[in-house]
C-alpha cells in the first residue's frame, strides 16, 4: 500500500464545530466518518474520538484531545488554500476569519492578485490565494 500524508488537527472540544464550519464554508466540503467518544471512555462524552472529511478533495483528519496541552495551533503550519475566484477567496476570508484573527489582510500582492492569511476562531491557520491570471 503505498504511503498516504493525512493533515489531522487536534482540538479540545471544538471539532465538531470545527468540522461544520469547514464543510458550510468549501464546495463539496463533507464529513466522511465521526467517531465520538462514549460513557467511561478518556474523553468527554458525545466529543469527537476521530472524524474523517474532506475539503476541496484534500483528506482531513480531526480529534478532540482527552487531554491538556500546553500548545495549540501555531501559524508556521497553515492550510494554503487557492481559489478560483475573487467572490470564492472573498467568502472563504469572511467565513474562516470570523471570531478569528487576520495575519495578513487581503490584498494584491508580488505572489499573488489577491491573497489573506487569517487564524480562524479555532487557531486554525489558512492562506487564501487567488493566483495571477485567475479570473475574479
Amino acid at each position: 500500500m503505498p504511503q498516504t500524508i493525512t493533515p489531522f488537527l487536534m482540538f479540545e472540544g471544538r471539532a465538531e464545530e470545527a468540522l461544520t464550519l469547514y464543510t458550510s464554508l468549501f464546495e463539496g466540503g463533507e464529513v466522511l466518518s465521526m467517531e465520538r467518544y462514549g460513557p467511561g471512555e478518556p474523553g468527554p462524552e458525545g466529543s469527537v474520538r476521530l472524524a474523517e472529511a474532506v475539503l476541496g478533495g484534500l483528506r482531513l483528519r480531526v480529534s478532540d484531545s482527552p487531554v491538556r496541552h500546553a500548545f495549540s495551533f501555531t501559524p508556521s503550519v497553515s492550510l494554503f488554500v487557492d481559489c478560483e475566484s475573487e467572490e470564492d477567496l472573498r467568502g472563504l476570508h469572511a467565513g474562516l476569519s470570523a471570531g478569528g484573527a487576520e495575519l495578513m489582510p487581503l490584498g494584491e500582492y508580488g505572489f499573488s492578485r489577491l491573497f489573506g492569511w487569517v487564524n480562524d476562531r479555532f487557531g486554525v491557520s489558512w492562506q487564501l490565494n487567488l493566483p495571477h491570471g485567475e479570473t475574479p
